[in-house]
């Protein structure tokens, strides 16, 4: 008879449980996300956690937004041993966390689980010989408080690039920065963005799934930080009128193996056609994503004329005004080559935006789409008629349009998958009419004195 063997455990399992006992961690906390990019944590000891590792944690998934039905509530988080670090703000660093994939009691993975939708695109795109790489641009506020009675109070007066040597804003984004690098997340640049109290932090390039958990751990930090200071800390993507609102531009690249499939020597803007099929991929269904990638009431604020967002479907070079950009490169730094997509929010789902973001590159790519003609005119300056002389489609000007444009969307369907394309479809009409109902400071001021 042939002897059993026991399974071979998996080797960073044992370099996660070697690196809690070396380093003294006393907790261990397991973080993903709900359908609407809000971050969850379950704790656990030590003592509980090669179990965690191997068999997963159970937990009722009919408490968390857009999981399971009450009939249906167990899940399972199965940490992912490679997310492992410590927290550096927390406990003197004695905590550490993981993120995790959500799974169904037999085994299969949760529909619900934004993570699994991200890791499904990319099995796609891996399977025709791509890999995604994704580097975002985070733009935020820092307010005295987060008290939702009165306006933000602003912490500065400063605009872009400005240099304010010893404000609490600069100290705390150079402290985030140093925290970020800890915990192994490269930092680009960093700078005082355009409004006053709004600042950047670029991240470095990195594969997506990897980068949607970045931007998950960079939300939080940013935010804690900011609470240990008595400040707080907004990804709001339009906190304050009359100013420009907070984007997350995206780099984007696909790679084949070690080459950048969007460089090709000798063609226009070193973008090979790859590159023009997605973008194009991108450009068509642009509208039909926009609710993912700018999923709240208050994102279409943001996207209107005067305050250098973009709001028509078009595409440029050195053109800021376009939605996506191709930017400048090296010759000699082929790697670089990338489009940047300029409309997504800091406060959308990363894992879901970066899935929708992908399959419309894709199926440019599967179905080779001829790439538009460039736009170069200032489009901040457009109105709607010159608009439609060059044939450029507006984004949604409201969520309500964004939602319409969604719910016609086979493909944002099936990056998605049926269970949270339709609950994300339910809970976004239940935000609009909410808002719908509210009667603003703006109305009362304008009609009730005259009407």
């Amino acid at each position: 008879m042939t002897p059993q063997h026991e399974p071979s455990r998996d080797p960073q399992h044992d370099y996660v449980l070697r690196a809690v006992e070396e380093r003294g961690v006393r907790l261990i906390r397991l973080w993903f996300t709900d359908v609407l990019g809000q971050l969850k944590s379950v704790a656990i000891s030590p003592a509980e956690l090669e179990t965690a590792l191997e068999e997963g944690m159970h937990f009722d998934g009919s408490a968390i937004d857009g999981f399971s039905r009450i009939q249906e509530s167990d899940v399972l988080a199965r940490p992912d041993a490679s997310t492992f670090e410590l927290l550096p703000w927390a406990d003197g660093g004695s905590t550490g966390r993981m993120f995790c994939d959500i799974y169904n009691p037999h085994g299969s993975p949760f529909d619900g689980d934004p993570r699994h939708v991200l890791r499904r695109n990319l099995k796609k795109a891996r399977e025709a010989g791509y890999a995604f790489f994704v580097a975002p641009e985070m733009e935020f506020f820092y307010f005295a408080d987060g008290e939702p009675t009165h306006q933000p109070k602003l912490l500065d007066s400063g605009g872009y690039f400005d240099l304010t040597t010893s404000d609490v804003a600069s100290d705390l984004r150079r402290e985030t920065i140093s925290v970020l690098e800890t915990m192994g997340i490269p930092v680009e640049y960093s700078f005082h963005e355009d409004s006053p109290s709004q600042h950047e932090i670029d991240l470095r390039y990195t594969e997506a799934l990897s980068m949607a958990d970045q931007i998950m751990t960079f939300r939080l930090v940013v935010r804690e930080l900011a609470l240990e200071r008595g400040r707080f800390a907004s990804f709001m993507p339009k906190p304050l009128a009359g100013m420009q609102g907070s984007g997350m531009h995206l780099h984007l690249s696909l790679f084949d193996h070690e080459d950048n499939a969007f460089h090709a020597d000798g063609a226009q803007y070193s973008l090979s056609q790859t590159g023009r099929q997605f973008t194009a991929g991108l450009l068509h269904h642009a509208r039909e994503i926009t609710a993912v990638t700018n999923q709240l009431v208050n994102s279409y604020k943001r996207l209107v004329v005067g305050y250098e967002a973009p709001t028509w479907v078009s595409w440029a070079q050195n053109n800021r005004s376009a939605l996506i950009r191709v930017p400048v490169t090296r010759p000699d730094k082929t790697s670089s080559t990338r489009i940047e997509y300029r409309a997504p929010d800091p406060a959308c789902n990363p894992y879901l935006a970066f899935s929708v973001i992908l399959a419309a590159g894709m199926k440019g790519i599967k179905e080779g789409y001829d790439l538009p003609t460039e736009t170069t005119e200032n489009l901040f300056e457009v109105d709607a008629g010159r608009a439609a002389e060059l044939g450029l489609a507006p984004l949604p000007a409201s969520l309500a349009e964004a939602l319409d444009e969604m719910e016609r969307s086979e493909l944002v369907h099936e990056a998605l998958g049926d269970h949270i394309f339709e609950w994300f479809l339910r809970n976004k009409r239940s935000e609009w009419q909410g808002y719908k109902a509210h009667v603003s400071q703006w109305e009362l001021e304008r009609y009730l004195p005259s009407w």
